[in-house]
């Protein structure tokens, strides 16, 4: 034997990405990629019955392998281990043909019958405080630290389902449940003041968008088996789930960083590679500088996350198929995409298509992150753009309506902030699928904007909760939880750890002020559970001032009448209603149990509508009823 030969290793298997798929999926072949050592010159086979390896190939370190795994429709589920062979001998990577879940009772999508909770599953409740500090990433956990992990877990999701069924919302939105590195980010660091700098102290990836690998769960959250009670226990709720992934970058110390797949895997490497510039802007126009869009789509957020390419066809695969995979073994309902338009537009047309043709209830919802109507509605699918693509993308986050609702209601702006607004809807393909919102996870908390008072807040959820659109509402929000800028926005929920002075999911726990937003958000989300016309009835305006805004949503099952009055003195609104449908002598009964009854004449209504109050009227035809006064 010469030398050579005797340094060469039989070949290694450390991990197979999907470890598993199903017979008679919409991809066959699957693109299995595994990792490992010594993987130069191999070939594939699989000893057992109905998979079939195809084509293979691997990277000039030998440290990553592809190979199309064909699936014969009949094949039984079980273990189907695949076997790679080189010269120097063997090795065997696992892999599993699952059964599908039934289709009844998961991947059913949402729509504006559905109001989205999103949940920082650190930041929620802690469930299982086994999993506060774990083995293989212990010193991560402290409550008394702002960027460690505080002990949330998917548990602590599952234990306080009865209170978000209690609430009203309907569907679950889950910040990133993907694996993150299991020791300090090193490379992300902030003073005390909250600027980052190279002399400040590490974080951790408390928030889920560092993955290190796309195939695991957090182990501070739990792990797949706990993902997998979370999404069945929600559905059998009635509450539906809602993915968070993350297809335009990875965390810096992702294995690839430094092992790529390929050589094109990521824009740029480690040693060079762009900076993102944020200018989205040059996506939406024909003849932006090319230098100005190659940035954005392949810069490095914060200089800090590798930046995926997803024109390199085997990463686009990848990505494609991990979504499909976590659908799959979970039976979530959507998937809302960070960082939509930092990825090319054909990509995310591909990635639709593809889930579309698996799970063809299956919702998205893409971030475009940005106050322009012109530049949002860009993104939104159903219409070829300038480019040629229809990326499919049928809702994004109405980010222009958001600054709106903040300017009004809790800086003081005027009311014609909204209309002005909502006046630009024929920029979208369709208005009614663009997710509202007052809050999230990556702005201050509506109550730490300068000027911001709880009845102001009241009458953003009377707003946000009336208006067109799937509404979302940030955790916290429905008790007013304070909150500046990240992280201080992402605070622990009251009651939802061990000891919480107090415990806000429970009415006794909650201060006077925390119920009385609590209890009109729950009153707000019955009445529109109940009341068609609130979740797809057209938008009218009716009457707008400085102060003062009116009005309705109208279907064929009746019309809603919303009148919102910010100022600090009473107000009168008088609008046409005759266009909408009521004629003389109607008579309209506040919802909210505030104001006055309201009666049609000459083709009008009038009130005098008190200080910082809201009201909703309701009007039904004859068949339909009078709708009872929500509680």
């Amino acid at each position: 034997m010469s030398s050579g030969m005797a340094l060469r290793a039989a070949p290694e298997v450390q991990k197979v990405e999907p470890p598993n798929w199903w017979a008679g999926h919409s991809i066959n072949p699957v693109q299995v990629l595994i990792r490992g050592k010594d993987l130069a010159g191999a070939r594939v086979e699989s000893p057992g019955v109905g998979l079939h390896a195809g084509r293979v190939r691997v990277n000039p370190a030998g440290t990553y392998l592809f190979v199309d795994v064909a699936i014969d429709s009949q094949t039984e589920p079980g273990q189907h281990p695949l076997t790679i062979i080189t010269a120097a001998g063997t090795g065997t990577a696992t892999f599993e043909i699952s059964k599908p879940l039934p289709t009844e009772g998961h991947f059913q999508g949402f729509s504006p019958d559905d109001v989205i909770y999103l949940i920082m599953p650190d930041r929620f409740a802690d469930g299982d405080p086994d999993n506060d500090d774990p083995t293989v990433s212990r010193g991560l956990f402290d409550r008394k630290k702002s960027r460690y992990y505080h002990g949330g877990d998917f548990q602590g999701i599952i234990n306080h389902l009865p209170y978000l069924k209690k609430l009203g919302v309907t569907a679950l939105w889950l910040n990133p449940w993907y694996d993150n590195v299991n020791h300090l980010n090193a490379r992300e660091k902030y003073t005390s003041e909250n600027r980052m700098a190279a002399h400040g102290e590490p974080i951790t990836d408390y928030h889920g968008y560092g993955a290190v690998d796309f195939y695991g769960v957090e182990e501070h959250f739990g792990d797949l088996a706990k993902l997998q009670e979370l999404v069945e226990a929600a559905h059998k709720a009635g509450l539906k789930i809602i993915q968070d992934a993350v297809p335009n970058h990875t965390g810096p110390y992702h294995p690839w960083v430094t092992n790529a797949p390929t050589a094109t895997w990521y824009n740029g490497t480690l040693q060079q590679h762009l900076t993102n510039n944020w200018q989205t802007w040059s996506l939406t126009v024909p003849n932006a500088p090319a230098d100005q869009r190659k940035q954005t789509l392949e810069g490095w957020f914060l200089d800090i996350l590798p930046d995926l390419n997803q024109e390199d066809p085997d990463c686009a695969r990848y990505l494609i198929q991990n979504s499909l995979w976590w659908a799959g073994v979970t039976g979530l309902d959507g998937i809302r995409l960070d960082t939509l338009p930092y990825v090319p537009r054909t990509f995310w047309r591909d990635w639709r298509a593809a889930v579309k043709a698996q799970y063809p209830d299956i919702a998205v919802v893409g971030e475009m992150f940005d106050g322009d109507t012109a530049k949002v509605s860009f993104f939104q699918g159903g219409c070829a753009r300038f480019d040629g693509v229809d990326s499919g993308i049928e809702s994004l986050f109405d980010f222009p309506l958001y600054y709106s609702i903040r300017k009004t209601f809790a800086v003081g702006k005027s009311m014609e902030e909204l209309p002005r607004v909502l006046d630009q809807d024929n920029r979208y393909v369709d208005p009614a699928r663009l997710v509202t919102f007052l809050g999230l996870h990556d702005v201050s908390r509506f109550m730490n904007e300068q000027g911001a008072y709880a009845a102001g807040l009241e009458l953003a959820f009377t707003f946000l909760l009336t208006t067109r659109g799937i509404p979302m509402i940030y955790f916290g929000d429905e008790i007013g939880m304070p909150g500046g800028n990240d992280p201080d926005n992402r605070r622990d929920f009251n009651g939802g750890f061990p000891g919480d002075s107090r415990n806000a999911f429970e009415a006794s726990g909650r201060t006077p002020k925390e119920a009385e937003i609590f209890n009109l958000v729950r009153q707000l989300l019955r009445l529109r559970a109940e009341w068609e016309p609130l979740r797809r009835g057209k938008l009218v305006s009716l009457a707008v001032s400085n102060k003062a805004y009116a009005y309705a949503r109208s279907s064929t099952v009746g019309t809603a009448i919303v009148m919102l009055n910010s100022g600090i003195g009473t107000t009168t609104i008088e609008c046409e209603v005759k266009s909408i449908g009521l004629g003389d002598g109607i008579v309209l009964h506040d919802q909210l149990g505030k104001g006055p009854e309201l009666r049609v004449q000459a083709g009008k209504v009038k009130m005098i509508l008190g200080a910082r109050s809201g009201s909703i009227y309701l009007y039904g035809p004859p068949n339909e009823g009078t709708p009872k006064r929500a509680r």
